[in-house]
């Protein structure tokens, strides 16, 4: 399982239920990396998508409490015993977890890949990622070159590897 994620240099993820920034190569390759893929979300990453829909062509598996919430077009699963369960029947290697907060804490132990976005800038936000580079669990793998998006902002991809991901088996 991987997750997937676009941090600031305080690891911010999100303000207000938004991403911090638009940076178009980062959407470009979070598009590439997980379609045809599963996505793994919690209800307010979902609620942040444009008219609140599943991500068109991926498997989209939203984790809630709420049991009486419903989707059109994704499953949506309350227990992580059942998500395990679910991901059972999918490649490993083909199980992207892309947020929130709640989402990554619960699930980043089970991941042997993080394709973290490091942008070089701190936004105002709400939401956060653990501080991946001070967790000894996580290696740093592949540091991409640094790019300077359309947008204006600076970034740049990198690949960690989980030491010893746990097994949802």
């Amino acid at each position: 399982m991987n997750l997937i994620v676009a941090v600031d240099e305080n690891f911010g993820i999100g303000n207000e239920g938004n991403l911090l920034t638009y940076i178009p190569e980062d959407l470009e390759d979070f598009k590439k990396k997980t379609i045809g893929k599963v996505v793994v979300m919690g209800r307010t990453t979902l609620e942040s998508f444009p008219n609140k829909a599943p991500l068109k062509s991926r498997i989209n598996i939203i984790l809630t409490r709420d049991k009486n919430y419903k989707v059109e077009n994704a499953i949506v699963i309350n227990f992580l015993e059942t998500l395990f369960d679910v991901l059972k029947s999918y490649s490993s290697e083909d199980i992207y977890v892309i947020g929130g907060e709640s989402i990554y804490k619960k699930l980043e132990g089970y991941c042997e890949f993080a394709y973290v976005t490091k942008i070089n800038k701190t936004y105002k936000s709400d939401r956060h990622f653990f501080n991946i580079d001070e967790d000894k669990k996580w290696v740093l793998e592949n540091r991409g070159e640094i790019i300077t998006s359309c947008s204006g902002v600076s970034f740049n991809f990198n690949i960690y590897r989980n030491i010893k991901p746990l097994n949802f088996d």
